[in-house]
């Protein structure tokens, strides 16, 4: 990741009011995906392994 841009995506499912939403933004890199609060984007992110994020999607599911 270091050096590179992430590409930064929320759900279509998101509230369009981007002032009163409470979401989240994911990105992927080739190991990872990314998580960070959509209103603090540059207070950090979250990696999370692929296989770790797809186990705790599929426990939400």
């Amino acid at each position: 990741m270091a050096g590179r841009e992430l590409m930064w995506f929320k759900s279509s499912h998101s509230d369009a009011d981007t002032e009163h939403s409470t979401c989240v933004e994911v990105a992927l890199d080739t190991r990872i995906t990314a998580v960070r609060d959509s209103k603090a984007p540059a207070a950090g992110h979250l990696a999370v392994p692929h296989p770790a994020w797809n186990a705790l999607l599929s426990s939400l599911r």
